[in-house]
């Protein structure tokens, strides 16, 4: 399995992408950085879209890439929650701001929704994927994607503090977990739904709780002018829970 990370920040700027994952060049994790990442190409390679929520960084180049893949003649799936698809049809792809390509052309549309079931795995392009509901200030679904040969990530999409539900379903060999802010800044992680190294910490306690293990650790969705701080927090950490974490950075390529 490789996991190439497009984005790994939580604001876009010329060296910084939103988080953004694509696993063996198929099957994309949120869309935040999708056609400014990948050349058209790449972007017709592309054969599912895991949606963990709706907000603006990671349903952004839906119709972008739709719109690329409308004048080729190509399809892909998205997957997601009922809430996804209704912020999609109603903001986006409404036909005003954008066509529809849920419904366009109408003979074979370019996207096809399929909503996704939480707890439910699902076999998509010879990947097993289980969504697992996590704490975020909207509804909000981790995804644990299975490869053929049994190799396994987890991606938490944006989280806060509270999963210990979500670690009992899930027991991959590499998780991929967002920290936004520093730990000074926890009152305002805990009001949006987001973790800081220190509350990272817990949830990591609490999985090794669960499941008897910590798995390989990479951290995405930092915020850029915090980041240094972010860092050093995050190498405490690790020397506490004697566990590697690795920050993602845009371009990381990962090989399971």
């Amino acid at each position: 399995m490789n996991i190439s990370f497009l984005g790994a920040h939580n604001v876009e700027s010329r060296d910084t992408g939103y988080t953004c994952l694509v696993i063996d060049g198929i099957i994309a994790i949120d869309s935040g950085g999708l056609t400014a990442s990948l050349s058209l190409q790449a972007q017709r390679s592309l054969r599912a879209i895991l949606l963990t929520h709706y907000h603006y960084d990671h349903i952004r180049d839906i119709p972008g890439l739709a719109m690329n893949l409308y004048a080729s003649g190509d399809t892909i799936n998205l997957y997601g929650t009922g809430d996804v698809y209704g912020t999609l049809t109603t903001h986006l792809l409404d036909g005003e701001i954008y066509p529809n390509f849920l419904k366009r052309p109408p003979e074979s549309p370019t996207l096809r929704f399929v909503e996704i079931v939480p707890y439910q795995s699902m076999k998509i392009e010879g990947y097993v994927v289980l969504p697992v509901p996590v704490e975020h200030a909207v509804p909000t679904v981790g995804y644990q994607i299975t490869s053929p040969e049994g190799k396994s990530v987890f991606y938490t999409g944006d989280t806060g503090p509270g999963l210990e539900e979500c670690w009992q379903h899930v027991a991959p060999q590499l998780l991929i977990i967002e920290v936004t802010l520093p730990n000074e800044r926890e009152e305002r992680a805990l009001e949006a739904g987001h973790l800081t190294p220190a509350l990272l910490k817990q949830e990591m306690l609490a999985f090794q709780k669960s499941q008897g293990y910590l798995p390989r650790i990479v951290t995405v969705h930092m915020n850029p002018t915090l980041e240094g701080e972010i860092r050093a927090e995050l190498e405490d950490v690790a020397a506490s829970l004697n566990h590697p974490i690795t920050p993602g950075y845009e371009w990381m390529q990962l090989r399971l």
